[in-house]
């Protein structure tokens, strides 16, 4: 099987893990590179050996030339999704693109019509479909374990210090500059509990609000920057500890860290906390997305869900409870603890091999899936075989759009009906 080519749009965090991933699988090759930062672009370009003829500022300029490669990733911000991935399918590319598919409904039809009419593969980057846990819990629910599902709950514990980079300080921090929370980071919770279910919900609910990280919660004599701030020793969101705490880490450089500063070093880290973003009080951004929701759904065979996602946790793997007729799992990420109510066995199994074991964030990989799904998209397009991939262009509209009536319900504090239109995709 030949190696696919790829072009690279957008070569920041994501989309260097997603393009290293296809390099190191011997499965991909980048051949082209679209980023606007020089510094990024430069360092994408030297790591790939991209030729400097098909190295472009942005993907418009990538998207008038003749067609390059087998297969785009597009890892560029939330809202800069669509016009990429339509010119591209409009192309013949084959397109990997990260999560969320785009910020509104109108453009991630959009994207699904392109995908269709154009007769592309399209992988959202619902990476958390292709671990090994979900395989697990997958095989144990098919085989018929528990019984059948009657009723699930999870949690996905954001993490406080994982927030205040990522949701107070950083790239996602605004509705109006990305997207609600719940899409940014949960449509992967939204569209992996579907994908358990094997059905979309006919009703959801949602509640959750911004508690915490905003100027009423500010303590007396807190400064606006933590490196001013004499508070900042004992503040559990301290810019300054987590960030100079990543310098001598090589995960924990790639991510959190060079979403701060590409310099990793104690000058060039003070300096950013001094003048960007990460060095700003939590009680003193200009963040509006939520720090915690939960969200109810209904589902057609009369199964209920409960998904809380909060902030105020540890940052580690989800944990899920699923409860069946005639049995109960209780899964935490690595391991799944089994009852089975008709022989009284209790019994815990790792679902991960301990030598494939991966930790929950992005510079780990997200348990393995970022790896799994990278490769299973690579596959498929090499072969041209479209079931290698968990979910195409219109199932990821379809769990989309249940993200989207969860947080309708949520601001207008209401029960969303999903109608049979909106429910008809296979997931």
């Amino acid at each position: 099987m030949s190696s696919v080519t790829l072009a690279l749009v957008g070569s920041g965090l994501r989309g260097q893990s997603y393009a290293r991933h296809a390099v190191a699988s011997g499965l991909g090759r980048v051949v082209a590179v679209a980023e606007p930062d020089p510094l990024r672009r430069a360092a994408a370009a030297a790591e790939f050996s991209v030729p400097p003829e098909h190295v472009y500022p942005g993907w418009a300029e990538l998207a008038r030339a003749p067609r390059l490669a087998d297969a785009a990733i597009i890892a560029t911000q939330d809202q800069l999704h669509t016009d990429p991935a339509v010119a591209l399918a409009d192309l013949g590319y084959h397109i990997m693109l990260e999560k969320p598919m785009a910020t509104d409904e109108r453009e991630s039809l959009a994207i699904s019509e392109a995908a269709e009419r154009n007769g592309i593969m399209l992988a959202v980057c619902h990476v958390l479909r292709y671990t090994p846990y979900t395989r697990a819990l997958r095989r144990l629910l098919e085989d018929g374990t528990i019984g059948r599902l009657v009723s699930v709950q999870h949690l996905e514990p954001v993490g406080w210090w994982h927030q205040a980079h990522s949701f107070v300080r950083g790239n996602w921090r605004r509705q109006d500059t990305s997207a609600p929370m719940l899409l940014t980071k949960a449509c992967h919770d939204i569209d992996w509990l579907i994908h358990l279910f094997g059905q979309l919900p006919d009703q959801v609910t949602s509640f959750g609000g911004l508690s915490h990280f905003r100027a009423e919660e500010r303590p007396e004599g807190a400064a606006d920057r933590c490196l001013d701030c004499p508070l900042e020793p004992t503040c559990p969101y301290s810019a300054k500890r987590l960030y100079l705490g990543c310098l001598g880490d090589p995960e924990a450089e790639f991510w959190p860290l060079s979403a701060v500063t590409e310099e990793h070093t104690e000058e060039a880290v003070l300096g950013a906390l001094r003048t960007g973003p990460y060095g700003r009080c939590v009680y003193a951004s200009d963040n509006d997305v939520v720090d915690h929701q939960v969200v109810n759904m209904s589902f057609p065979s009369g199964a209920t869900c409960s998904f809380t996602m909060s902030a105020f946790t540890p940052m580690e793997h989800r944990r899920t409870r699923l409860m069946g007729t005639h049995g109960f799992v209780d899964g935490d990420g690595h391991t799944l603890r089994i009852v089975d109510f008709r022989t009284g066995e209790d019994r815990t199994v790792d679902a991960v091999e301990a030598s494939s074991a991966a930790g929950p964030s992005a510079a780990d990989g997200h348990g393995g899936g970022d790896e799994a799904l990278t490769e299973a998209f690579l596959t498929a397009v090499a072969t041209g075989d479209r079931s290698i991939l968990l979910s195409d262009a219109a199932q990821s509209l379809a769990t989309h759009r249940v993200v989207w009536a969860a947080e309708r319900a949520r601001v207008t504090n209401t029960v969303v009906r999903l109608d049979e239109a909106e429910r008809s995709a296979p997931v």
